[in-house]
């Protein structure tokens, strides 16, 4: 099985790189043909639930890190 590797951007999206099948909430699903996708955090895209690039419109600020354990 590939690595899938999700990085959140600091005010932007989810960067996920690797082969994924996304299915929202109401049981629809997308295909993703691409290596790498973004998907909207900020909650603005026109394209949810991928990125668009609103969050640099909107100035949407999200940078919260877990902890990290030792």
């Amino acid at each position: 099985m590939a690595e899938i590797i999700l990085t959140p951007l600091d005010n932007g999206p989810n960067l996920i790189k690797g082969p994924v099948k996304i299915i929202d909430a109401e049981g629809q699903v997308w295909e993703v043909k691409k290596e790498t996708v973004a998907l909207c955090r900020c909650g603005g895209s026109a394209s949810k639930p991928f990125c668009d690039g609103t969050h640099g419109k909107i100035r949407f600020s999200a940078v919260n890190r877990a902890p990290r354990k030792a």
